[in-house]
């Protein structure tokens, strides 16, 4: 498959779990990455190398995704770079801290909503004049199985950010189709990544396996088909405004 080569890719929240492996995955296949990292300098790096080792170029920048000038930032970094951008991965993310509802504040709102959905959206508006000026270009956002069923226990400000991510996917969409630009979105189950290393007791992920029909968690690994079947053209051409959920059968919309 060369359907990614010579194309730049930039992959937020590169540098671990899911985004490390999608770099990963499009550098194998030819893509010039760009590897975002906020706080895992050394993993980004790696994941850098890894890339250049099979052949491809690779830069790491470092941005707090927290802000909506450092992530346009980045991408305006990436345009300097690499003189364009062909496909934009909005991965960085995280639950912050599980609450219970009564415990919410302004400050874990802020934060929560900053990193899910203010920094995705400033990437993609700083992004979408280039990919309209060289003709295209493919946006995929990362949502979660929990903007379909609510979260765990204290995540429904987290599901509820996912869940404006994947409403945005629909709309920008639509917005952006006569620009050429494809819009759609990963939903990933409950994947063995370092998010549930940190937000997640052994006892919370049984539980959520035995909800699984697969019986099993997923492995960041096993989500990248989905990231290069929506930043191809010849695999999903016709394919925008769509939630592609890989979660062993724990949802079925």
């Amino acid at each position: 498959m060369d359907d990614l080569k010579g194309k730049v890719a930039l992959v937020t929240g590169g540098s671990t779990g899911i985004g490390a492996a999608v770099a990963r995955e499009f550098g194998r296949l030819g893509a010039k990455v760009v590897v975002h990292y906020f706080a895992s300098g050394d993993a980004a790096e790696q994941v850098a190398a890894d890339i250049r080792t099979a052949g491809s170029e690779a830069i790491t920048l470092r941005a707090d995704a927290h802000s909506s000038a450092a992530m346009r930032q980045v991408v305006a970094d990436t345009l300097a770079h690499f003189g364009r951008i062909d496909i934009l991965v909005n991965n960085a993310g995280a639950l912050v801290k599980r609450v219970p509802i009564e415990q919410l504040t302004d400050a874990l709102f802020d934060d929560v909503v900053d990193l899910n959905v203010r920094s995705a959206l400033a990437a993609t508006s700083a992004a979408v004049p280039a990919m309209r000026a060289q003709g295209g270009g493919n946006v995929i956002f990362v949502t979660s199985v929990a903007a379909r069923h609510g979260g765990g226990p204290g995540a429904a400000l987290y599901a509820g950010s996912k869940g404006f991510i994947s409403t945005a996917t629909h709309g920008l969409a639509k917005e952006l189709a006569p620009d050429g630009i494809r819009v759609n979105a990963v939903s990933p189950g409950v994947i063995t990544t370092p998010f549930h290393e940190k937000f997640s007791t052994p006892a919370q992920l049984e539980s959520m396996r035995l909800t699984i029909p697969m019986a099993r968690l997923g492995s960041a690994d096993e989500c990248v088909g989905a990231f290069v079947y929506f930043a191809s053209d010849r695999l999903s051409g016709y394919v925008t405004g769509q939630i592609l959920e890989v979660n062993g059968g724990q949802y079925m919309p």
